[in-house]
């Protein structure tokens, strides 16, 4: 799966071939076809692969006691960035376009991601006073959905010359600094990771 998700990520799904997987392999097609009933069974895992590592991920930064609210905030951001960041447009195209069925199935995991995660955080947010109380959490977390699925579009990525990841980063940070106190801005600041 580690060199299928290389392939795909490097080359898109419709240049992802079961004779060029099995050559970087060194295996017969045939073995390969024992594990995977084809290239779709393959990406479908990948995906599945990427939803529990980043659903593992998220787990460990959101219930640890020692990490304020801001750093799991910029630590959720982060670990969704990075997954973002190995998507680029040729690829969500391709799935778009030759496999619209994994093309939602990537959809389908940013919903059951984002409300579970993200609307776990404004809640605790909320109670800590680092989110505005009147924001209605589930509501801002639906809100944030539609818009990173809209941003992260073919289409909207091709017309605003981002990739993924960005649109992702630039979207959470709009959102999030929306919907923070002035209390949560301040820390949210503070507590931006330093890069450089």
């Amino acid at each position: 799966l580690r060199t299928a998700r290389e392939q795909l990520f490097a080359v898109g799904y419709n240049a992802l071939t079961m004779d060029a997987l099995a050559h970087e392999l060194g295996m017969s097609k045939k073995t390969l076809y024992a594990h995977f009933q084809g290239k779709d069974a393959i990406v479908a895992a990948i995906i599945d692969a990427a939803e529990q590592k980043l659903r593992d991920q998220i787990d460990k930064i959101v219930a640890d006691p020692e990490v304020s609210f801001t750093h799991k905030l910029h630590g959720v951001i982060i670990a969704v960035s990075a997954q973002y960041a190995a998507a680029n447009p040729l690829l969500l195209r391709d799935l778009q376009r030759f496999a619209p069925h994994l093309y939602r199935k990537v959809d389908e995991l940013r919903s059951r991601l984002l409300p579970r995660n993200i609307g776990r955080l404004l809640h605790a947010g909320v109670a800590e006073g680092m989110v505005r109380k009147d924001i209605e959490p589930d509501f801002a977390v639906q809100f944030l959905l539609q818009a990173v699925t809209g941003l992260v579009r073919p289409k909207s990525l091709d017309q605003l010359g981002l990739t993924p990841r960005e649109a992702f980063e630039k979207a959470a940070e709009l959102f999030f600094w929306a919907v923070l106190t002035e209390a949560g801005r301040k820390d949210f600041a503070e507590a931006r990771p330093r890069t450089g």
